[in-house]
């Protein structure tokens, strides 16, 4: 009877112990899993402000994983840093295209004028007067493949403020007034009671955005002309541009927003097919979209949405 007492009393010490030594090995890996997220936590943090630098780390199975972590951290912020100095190398040589080609350009330009005022021949004014075209559209091409480099670079950073729609509206309407003029159409814009409407954009970018859809749309109106009608909504506020000229099929309207696309009928006249991708490019870094509703020979209906202050 007493070798059994001293037998469940030594069962019951080992069970205490085991208990013991099962808490034990539960707070030692508890600490070390603390210790481990605590100094991903850390590393990650390093890695935010800039401030990684690799460790030396033991075998275990923690620090495995934090050797994997910091093998990651170290390829992320060289992969950054590359991404930066490409960036800056990308920003440099835009400046120095839009830099080395400007001077060139206005001279031939002035020089034209300048050859204007001489007594030439009709055959050579004709000469002069295409040669001026041609630098115009030389000019042109290069500003706006700068423009578009720099917007797809990130370099252009916009600035988004809630602002006027008419305003905006109005002030872009205003610089195609000769323009329609002498193509002998009309440019109507539909903003009465409009003037309290206001959305979150940046005026220069959404202004050049809208620019590019009016310019297409007297571009590709012979009769009639365009209208501009600002539509609200409950999170957004619409650009309506409605033309009355030739119109996109169904099967075009998909494809119209792509880089250097340019539809079969248009591919005579003056463009680079890059007017529509940066306009959907710049509202989209605003929060915005655009879209179109169209019929071949039906004229087109382009609406730019701004995305109202919440």
């Amino acid at each position: 009877m007493e070798a059994l007492n001293t037998l469940s009393v030594v069962f019951f010490v080992v069970g205490i112990l085991s208990l013991l030594g099962a808490v034990s090995l539960t707070i030692v890996t508890l600490y070390k899993r603390k210790a481990a997220l605590q100094r991903m936590r850390q590393m990650l943090d390093a890695a935010i402000d800039g401030s990684f630098t690799e460790s030396t780390f033991d075998e275990s199975l923690y620090s495995a994983v934090e050797n994997k972590l910091s093998e990651y951290l170290n390829a992320s912020e060289t992969s950054g840093r590359r991404t930066a100095e490409e960036k800056d190398r990308i920003k440099a040589l835009i400046a120095d295209i839009s830099h080395q080609t400007k001077t060139p350009i206005s001279n031939i330009l002035i020089y034209t004028e300048l050859l204007k005022e001489q007594g030439l021949s009709e055959e050579a004014r004709q000469s002069v007067t295409l040669l001026e075209s041609q630098a115009q559209k030389l000019s042109f091409l290069i500003a706006t493949l700068v423009k578009l480099s720099r917007l797809e670079t990130g370099i252009i950073a916009l600035h988004p403020r809630e602002d006027s729609v008419a305003g905006l509206t109005e002030e872009v309407c205003k610089q195609f007034d000769q323009r329609v003029r002498d193509k002998g159409l009309y440019l109507r814009m539909e903003s009465r009671d409009m003037q309290e409407v206001t959305a979150v954009f940046d005026a220069k970018w959404t202004g050049e955005a809208l620019g590019n859809v009016i310019d297409n749309a007297i571009k590709y109106t012979k009769t009639g002309g365009v209208t501009v009608t600002i539509k609200p909504y409950d999170l957004f506020v619409g650009i309506e541009v409605a033309d009355t000229g030739i119109g996109i099929s169904e099967e075009e309207q998909a494809k119209i927003f792509g880089r250097f696309y340019r539809t079969m009928e248009v591919r005579g006249e003056d463009g680079l097919g890059i007017g529509l991708y940066l306009s959907r490019q710049i509202l989209q870094m605003e929060g915005g979209y655009i879209k179109v509703a169209s019929e071949a020979g039906k004229g087109a209906r382009f609406t730019l949405h701004l995305q109202k202050k919440i």
